[in-house]
């Protein structure tokens, strides 16, 4: 079914015309920590293989900035080193068990902080 199934969807990784472009087209011009391949082509064509999930929020911000033409060159040679207080990129984790939730979520028990006493509800006259 793998192979099938990547004939007809693009949302669980690259299909098939993407790959075969990738080998026949694509130059491979580097890969990020999440296994990402970046690759470009003649005309400009930028683009990138996901390790798993196709989704942008795991690309992280510097390739995304190569993949937009906000640089030139890739961003190990375009970018200065991230400085240290700079944390690493995190997918999005919408639909996650690692999802924020606030305190009155449902998944959370439904109960939040009671209110503090300060709100006065608007009544009509």
């Amino acid at each position: 079914m793998g192979l099938f199934k990547n004939l007809f969807t693009w949302w669980e990784g690259a299909s098939l015309t993407t790959r075969l472009a990738a080998w026949s087209k694509g130059t491979r011009v580097g890969e990020d920590m999440f296994g990402n391949v970046y690759l470009e082509a003649g005309g400009g064509r930028r683009w990138v293989i996901y390790a798993g999930p196709n989704d942008i929020s795991r690309v992280p911000p510097d390739w995304y900035a190569w993949l937009t033409r906000q640089i030139d060159d890739v961003p190990d040679r375009a970018l200065p080193p991230p400085p240290k207080f700079l944390k690493p990129p995190v997918p999005n984790l919408t639909g996650t068990p690692e999802a924020y939730r606030p305190s009155g979520a449902l998944e959370r028990g439904g109960r939040r902080q009671a209110a503090s006493g300060d709100y006065q509800p608007w009544l009509p006259d």
